[in-house]
């Protein structure tokens, strides 16, 4: 038996507006950008659910109808949740749809789609936390597969996961890792003893996320029936084909017109003609399957560029300021109490404005200006830094208030709990003195 395990990622990030240094002190919005550009986060999530989350959520339905034999999971992050209840909540509510049919896994995830696990894991347990309230609330599941923001992966996190009562992590299958061993494969984390790992086959799944509509591709056009050839040359040397890739694929970065949408709407019959073959969500492919080996990947690895580390997050020096700032505003910012500081705070952590300031020119450049809405990543950088400025500034001032109201507070107040204390000292002296007397013998 060979089994599919297909999971899409959703995600849009809160995207920063050209924020001027003469902004800062002034203008308290970071996000809300009005102009035609892709920086207006209203005007992408409706483009985006118009070629891609309406389109393949009717197919998704269409086929969990016609085969059932056929699931998936899906990850989401908050601020793709938060947007659709804004921007466009009948999307939300397919997305809950095709849940309800109970052959759709959501995973764990950070809230806010942030690095958040390798520069502060108290920050990151409250986004895992946060997440997993939102999920319960809006799908009524409780995720028990992880996977960390960009695929994000070490040995630390899966104990961290292991430590949480995760059944399973999710990791990128790049040979570097797996040396002569396949990704087709379920493994355990090196040092852990019940939490399984899932790898992506990075290959299979990248042939449609990324060479689908590619005309110079040697297998360009790829059908179905190729595809579902290439899984079925796997019985016999694999447990799983792990396809991991963006929801936006279909329709967003593989247009319609490329033939996405009917490769998807084929592909599962092709699949399922081989008797061997099924479907499996991830905790399904967990419990299913015995783990062959231990896998050990103590530096961080990711399914991003040809490095597959953090570097198209943290490759430069602009990066490198840009992260650190926002996490050095942790304990001031949480200091204030203030739900809208923090939540603010929380949406300059997401990754992608971090991803629009690399500077990779060779290899993977392309890829990052395909997504980056700014006109270079100097851009990208002055816009964030300018908005973290600002908020800087908003954090000290309400830290400043929060003081002047703690000394403004009723001095009697104050007194009465400190004789309340004196008092209580008072009878544990009392209580102490009459009990060492008992036991004290001349």
């Amino acid at each position: 038996m060979l089994s599919v395990c297909p999971y899409f990622h959703v995600h849009q990030p809160f995207r920063i507006k050209r924020y001027r240094v003469f902004d800062i002190g002034r203008d308290t919005e970071y996000f809300n950008d009005s102009s035609e550009s892709d920086l207006n986060n209203r005007r992408i999530i409706e483009k985006v659910a118009e070629k891609s989350y309406r389109p393949m959520n009717a197919l998704l339905r269409d086929l969990l109808r016609s085969y059932p034999d056929f699931r998936f999971a899906l990850s989401f992050s908050g601020t793709v949740l938060d947007q659709f209840e804004t921007y466009a909540p009948d999307v939300l509510e397919s997305f809950q749809e095709l849940v309800a049919s109970g052959r759709v896994e959501i995973l764990a995830d950070t809230y806010h789609h942030s690095l958040a696990f390798f520069y502060s894991v108290p920050e990151f347990e409250r986004q895992v936390a946060q997440h997993a309230q939102r999920v319960y609330e809006l799908f009524g599941q409780k995720p028990r597969v992880f996977r960390n923001t960009e695929l994000s992966y070490r040995n630390d996190l899966a104990q961290w996961c292991e430590d949480q009562g995760y059944l399973g992590i999710m990791a990128e299958g790049w040979e570097p890792v797996l040396d002569w061993r396949s990704p087709n494969y379920v493994y355990q984390p090196i040092g852990c003893k019940r939490i399984k790992l899932l790898l992506k086959n990075y290959k299979l799944s990248d042939d449609v996320a990324f060479r689908f509509g590619n005309k110079g591709w040697e297998s360009y056009p790829l059908t179905a029936e190729t595809y579902a050839h290439w899984i079925h040359a796997h019985h016999g040397d694999g447990q799983t084909i792990n396809l991991f890739m963006d929801y936006e694929t279909f329709g967003e970065h593989q247009w319609e017109d490329t033939g996405i949408f009917n490769f998807m709407r084929v592909l599962p019959e092709m699949l399922l003609q081989h008797g061997s073959t099924t479907f499996k969500t991830p905790s399904e492919t967990i419990e299913s399957y015995e783990a062959v080996g231990e896998i050990d990947v103590p530096e961080i690895l990711t399914w991003a560029d040809t490095d597959r580390d953090l570097t198209a997050w943290t490759g430069n020096d602009i990066q490198q300021d840009a992260i650190a700032a926002v996490y050095k505003l942790e304990p001031d910012v949480l200091a204030t109490q203030d739900p809208h500081l923090i939540e603010t705070w929380r949406k300059l952590q997401t990754s992608d404005h971090f991803y629009y300031m690399c500077t990779k020119w060779f290899n993977d450049g392309d890829v990052h200006a395909y997504f980056s809405p700014y006109e270079s990543p100097y851009d990208a950088y002055v816009a964030f830094m300018n908005a973290l400025s600002d908020l800087q500034l908003r954090v000290q001032q309400a830290l400043a208030q929060r003081q002047l109201r703690i000394a403004d507070a009723p001095q009697p107040e104050r007194g009465i709990w400190r004789r309340l204390l004196q008092w209580v000292y008072s009878i544990y002296k009392k209580i102490y003195q009459r009990v060492r007397s008992l036991f004290t013998f001349s």
